[in-house]
């Protein structure tokens, strides 16, 4: 890890979560490394997870009481699918009996009949979403896995891309299923998928990670967490880097720009919860409830992690 001692420790007393992705993916220390093992045990005991996991309602859901399968999505970003997102992302499996019950309850009401997640309604963002929450918590058997992975090589635009909405070309919001595919253990990355990764990684590397429209969206230049459905700079670094892009050229200017965000302890802030957006792009119709880890505005040791693994990536 670059920087200082102290950029270190200020990592490693963090979260759980932070502290076990800290020693795996930044120190390279091993599985049965005794601090990153205690580490992992404390993941969903303590901490960020576990106050997740706390609020949990018995029949498996969060914060919305009906037995119907909007209510697994309604209200953002407080309700089942939204909380098993960010599960996935600290480092909770399946071997939580917690989540498996979640996820039971999830796949029963939410299993689209083509693939898609979501139902009739299935969508890319949601489908890519679900796609890799469900790889990371340790799902990969199931059935569900390969038909939502092909559902998303249906649905790629000619241009590389994807979009959540109706359109015939992709958009850098449109990053879900790219993210999923980065998920994927290799055994489920056909040459179909692989090919589809090529084109996806062409789509943000012609763009620069950034480049659509006429000018600058700002909230992509703001960094984020939970990201959800939407993008950022290191929404795009991190998708990319993780599949193998960090030694493109066309990478570098987002690189140099994002570390150009870092403060003179090294560290990135939160600059923002979700939602965050500008103009009319986008417009939530129904309530919503922000959430978040940690205090916008400050030094983030989720954001810092996430920017110190991008980094080395792209050193290696």
């Amino acid at each position: 890890m670059s920087h200082s001692s102290g950029l270190r420790d200020w990592l490693l007393e963090g979260d759980p979560s932070v502290r076990y992705l800290v020693l795996r993916d930044l120190l390279d220390r091993p599985e049965d490394d005794p601090d990153l093992r205690s580490a992992r045990r404390q993941i969903g005991r303590k901490g960020w997870a576990a106050e997740i996991l706390r609020r949990q309602m018995p029949n498996g859901q969060w914060d919305t009481p009906n037995d119907t399968a909007a209510d697994l999505y309604l209200p953002k970003y407080i309700a089942t699918n939204w909380r098993l997102i960010v599960l996935s992302d600290l480092g909770v499996t399946r071997r939580d009996p917690r989540v498996a019950r979640a996820v039971r309850l999830f796949l029963r009401r939410m299993g689209g009949p083509r693939g898609g997640f979501g139902g009739r309604g299935s969508e890319v963002c949601f489908t890519g979403n679900s796609l890799r929450f469900l790889v990371r918590l340790g799902y990969e058997d199931l059935p569900e896995i390969s038909a939502a992975r092909d559902w998303l090589l249906r649905h790629q635009k000619r241009d590389g891309g994807w979009h959540c909405f109706p359109s015939r070309t992709g958009t850098l919001d449109g990053w879900e299923a790219l993210a999923a595919f980065a998920a994927l253990p290799g055994n489920l990355r056909t040459p179909a998928v692989e090919e589809s990764i090529r084109r996806g990684a062409e789509f943000y590397l012609d763009r620069g990670l950034l480049r659509e429209g006429r000018g600058d969206y700002a909230p992509w230049s703001r960094l984020h967490y939970p990201v959800h459905y939407y993008y950022d700079l290191l929404v795009g670094l991190d998708t990319l880097t993780a599949l193998g892009y960090g030694g493109d050229r066309r990478i570098r200017p987002a690189v140099r720009r994002l570390e150009r965000m870092r403060d003179s302890a090294g560290r990135w802030k939160l600059d923002a919860l979700h939602p965050d957006f500008e103009g009319p792009s986008y417009r939530i119709r129904t309530p919503f409830y922000p959430f978040g880890l940690e205090q916008p505005g400050r030094p983030s040791r989720w954001i810092t992690l996430t920017a110190l693994r991008v980094l080395k990536r792209v050193a290696a």
